[in-house]
């Protein structure tokens, strides 16, 4: 991956971020023993990844990864869970993506775990944009940026140089 001009966020930079969202992950959860952490993939289900590390690193919580599969262009189809619902039923959970943009992707996954009893139910996302179309807002966050419609947000999250740049 070469290096944009218009990098948002570096390798050092977003592992801060990282640390910072499992720090407050840990806070709303502190009486918690586990955290269902659905991150829609794929690179939501990887920054979840690295939230989990991170949580069995500084606390106590085990935290469950679960991969959400959404069709993008279709929301509206059937969202599917690599955890079986009753192994999220009454627990807490945080749907985890890398950018909140329309708030599209976020809602229809909210949506989706709506239909189970929850203890407790947060969203949490890397980057955040001001252009939803839907109510739906992050809990944690790691960045917040105003960009112009015309502006595309990319997040890179694997190898070794990690990034989020304007595209």
């Amino acid at each position: 991956m070469t290096v944009m001009n218009n990098v948002i966020l570096n390798h050092n930079e977003i592992n801060h971020k990282i640390r910072r969202i499992a720090f407050q992950i840990y806070e709303s959860n502190v009486n918690e023993d586990e955290v269902i952490l659905a991150g829609i993939d794929s690179n939501g289900y990887i920054l979840a990844k690295k939230l989990k590390t991170v949580l069995q690193k500084i606390s106590n919580i085990n935290p469950v990864l679960c991969k959400v599969t959404i069709d993008k262009k279709n929301p509206w189809e059937v969202i599917k869970t690599s955890i079986d619902e009753k192994d999220y039923k009454n627990k807490s959970l945080v749907l985890v993506d890398d950018v909140l943009n329309s708030g599209t992707t976020l809602i229809y996954g909210v949506k989706h775990f709506l239909d189970v009893p929850l203890i407790q139910f947060k969203t949490a996302v890397l980057v955040n944009r001001n252009h939803k179309k839907y109510p739906v807002k992050a809990d944690f966050k790691g960045i917040s940026l105003s960009t112009s419609l015309h502006e595309h947000v990319e997040v890179v999250l694997e190898g070794k140089n990690y990034q989020v740049f304007l595209e």
